[in-house]
């Protein structure tokens, strides 16, 4: 049959209209191919990966449900639902652990007053249990550095040696900021390293923890726990208990000014005295 004939020219167009829909059904067996293997790729993700909502369904224990009830009434709005942090109020939290919030909490830094170069220490707002369960309420939240239970300082009697050790371990440390006597000392920006005159041994174990403003961390890589022990046990003992080597005028122990400003002061009024003595006499 010719091909420019009037059956011939039917024939063409019922070929073209047959295949068209065999180019149809492959398109869309394609697209359900593609979106097969995303929701099979999708499925897979979901069973390997920890979702959002597996995050909100996490079982807390009972400290720590006191501790979120603690934070939702107090810390929430600067530090955000979930400990997320609120820009330009506060941080987040996650990841933190009870170390920071035991510190923070503990010595009235927190909750702020108000936006300071520095969170002055206060009188702290929460009791020591309250403290306990919201830093448990954070540690369950996003882990983080934790206070090691039992001793923070080293037993004198059956390591004699551990003052001298702490010493040495505060002056090469410790001293550039809270100064040689722990009487605290100025920094840059209007912040300050306060006085460890009065710090207990959980904040300062747990300062050294968590790096609190300006001051570094000291994790275990760059102070074991024992140099940890034996610094808390030097400042405990040497420092708060007010033993000064050098003499019982201590001048505050704020170290070389003062000292050279007495020297001065009583040296000239000595002279002084000196020279109205001998013009009296000649």
């Amino acid at each position: 049959m010719s091909s420019d004939t009037p059956a011939g020219r039917r024939f063409r167009v019922f070929g073209r209209r047959r295949s068209a829909p065999s180019r149809m059904r492959r398109r869309v067996g394609a697209a359900t191919r593609m979106l097969a293997a995303l929701a099979l790729a999708g499925g897979v993700y979901t069973a390997f990966t920890p979702t959002a909502s597996a995050e909100d369904d996490r079982t807390l224990s009972t400290a720590a449900q006191e501790g979120k009830a603690l934070f939702d009434n107090s810390c929430i709005t600067c530090h955000g639902r979930d400990a997320q942090g609120v820009e330009g109020r506060g941080p987040s939290l996650v990841g933190v652990g009870s170390a920071a919030v035991e510190f923070q909490v503990g010595t009235g830094r927190m909750p702020m007053a108000r936006q300071e170069a520095q969170a002055e220490e206060k009188p702290p707002q929460f009791d020591e249990a309250q403290t306990k369960q919201l830093g448990q309420y954070i540690q369950e939240l996003g882990g983080g550095p934790q206070i090691p239970a039992g001793e923070l300082t080293e037993n004198l009697e059956s390591n004699p040696e551990a003052l001298a050790a702490g010493g040495e371990l505060f002056r090469i440390n410790c001293t550039s900021c809270h100064g040689f006597g722990g009487g605290g000392g100025a920094l840059s920006s209007g912040k300050y390293a306060p006085s460890l005159h009065d710090a207990t041994e959980q904040e300062i174990y747990a300062a050294m923890l968590t790096g609190p403003q300006n001051m570094p961390v000291f994790g275990d890589n760059e102070l074991s726990p024992e140099e940890k022990r034996e610094l808390i046990t030097y400042i405990t003992v040497q420092i708060q208990d007010d033993k000064d080597p050098g003499g019982i005028f201590n001048l505050g122990r704020y170290g070389p000014v003062t000292e050279g400003l007495a020297i001065f002061v009583v040296g000239i009024t000595i002279l002084v005295f000196a020279a109205l003595w001998i013009a009296g006499k000649s």
